[in-house]
């Protein structure tokens, strides 16, 4: 199967500028394309690794895959998709953001010689000299224009800042600064950076008086159509400092039965006959597609081994024993009790169970809180530091699949 068909059949891809074209220079030659990542945060979150995926494929393939690191862009940020402006990041944040995601990246990219390319576009935006830039770049861009882009649209009633303006022009001046230097022809992105991307084919149409193309991809949502990836304790990350391998297994053990099959087919490499096939069942049987799910994923983002450690803690707490070692673990410390005792719904907030005592107090109401397999009855229930200072802490069970060992430091 081509390259482009196993994108399309795994419903990956959402826009083609120039699809004839597209597919003709992905199944017949060999070419340099860019994925553009701004590090606004000290790790990739797992809709970025749907675009880790992508790159990965077309890599097998054969094609070259050049990651930009937006260590320029970062300093304006991108207003696409967000609701307001985006948090202003020293320089050094930024290059200690990018160093993890390098790393993070590593894992499905091969950066060996010759095989694919990182490259922070500091090296080029920082430098410029912005009467310069406006005259060369900025002169090709139409403002009416720019303003009907949706990247725009949705900030215009609270305020669009210019320097957020300018990250239109910026992102075009990568993909013209990539094709001059390094023949890229191609950029992808997720399908909320469509305008962006076309600014950027426009641009080097003006300036250079050749073809370039485009391609979006399917954003990773749910069937309900919210973003992917969320909880009530933030981002599903790829650092395991920041989202455990069992919290990250547990994740995608735990999604809806109407997205296994479409996170399979976007988020693993299993073949699409075999996904086809998972397919098929049904009720119960679904909980079998969640575990395979769960598990290549886990397997893909941190190792084999870790993907079998939280398999195996999963098991473990579902059954009558088991190993509980790796369960994930929270830690309190003296200023966390009063009177040697800590309220329960202090404890659920602060061990991140419950986002606020509000939700703590109906999960309790409706049964669905325990500690030590004993369920709190009372949102007025106090846990002893005595409890927690013993040698295994104690458990906290939110459900039936929600399970944080508490110890004291």
């Amino acid at each position: 199967m081509s390259v482009f068909n196993e994108l399309k059949n795994r419903g990956m891809i959402a826009q083609l500028t120039h699809q004839d074209k597209i597919i003709e220079l992905l199944e017949n030659k060999k070419i340099s394309f860019y994925i553009g990542f701004d590090p606004t945060a000290d790790s990739l979150h797992i809709g970025h690794f749907l675009q880790m995926m992508v790159m990965s494929h077309l890599q097998k393939a054969g094609h070259t895959p050049i990651v930009i690191i937006g260590g320029g862009t970062s300093m304006v940020g991108d207003p696409s998709g967000r609701s307001d402006m985006r948090k202003m990041l020293t320089l050094e944040q930024i290059n200690s953001n990018a160093e993890k995601f390098k790393v993070q990246m590593s894992k499905l990219i091969d950066f060996s010689k010759g095989k694919a390319l990182i490259i922070d576009n500091a090296d080029w935006l920082l430098n410029l000299n912005y009467v310069n830039f406006l005259r060369e770049v900025g002169v090709h861009f139409s403002v009416n224009r720019m303003l009907t882009a949706d990247c725009f649209k949705t900030r215009l009633e609270k305020g669009l800042s210019f320097i957020e303006f300018n990250y239109m022009l910026m992102q075009s001046y990568d993909f013209l600064k990539l094709f001059q230097d390094y023949n890229c022809v191609m950029e992808l992105g997720g399908d909320d950076q469509w305008s962006n991307i076309i600014g950027g084919i426009e641009l080097v149409r003006r300036v250079e008086g050749k073809e370039v193309y485009g391609m979006t991809f399917t954003l990773l949502t749910t069937s309900e159509g919210k973003k992917m990836g969320k909880t009530q304790n933030g981002a599903i990350w790829l650092d395991p400092q920041k989202t455990t391998p069992y919290e990250f297994y547990q994740y995608f053990r735990n999604i809806d039965d109407a997205d296994v099959i479409k996170c399979l087919k976007l988020l693993t490499f299993l073949p699409l006959d075999y996904i086809n096939e998972l397919s098929k069942l049904k009720d119960n049987e679904i909980n079998k597609c969640k575990e395979i799910l769960a598990f290549e994923v886990t397997k893909l983002v941190h190792n084999e081994n870790e993907a079998i450690k939280a398999q195996n803690t999963a098991k473990a707490l579902f059954s009558s024993g088991g190993n509980k070692e790796d369960m994930p673990v929270a830690s309190l410390n003296d200023n966390d009790f009063d009177n040697e005792q800590i309220n329960i719904l202090d404890l659920l907030v602060k061990i991140k169970i419950s986002p606020s005592k509000g939700e703590g107090r109906r999960l309790i109401e409706q049964g669905g809180i325990s500690v030590d397999e004993k369920k709190i009855l009372n949102f007025t229930e106090n846990i002893q530091k005595e409890k927690i200072n013993s040698e295994n802490g104690i458990i906290v069970r939110k459900g039936k699949k929600v399970f944080i060992r508490v110890k004291h430091l």
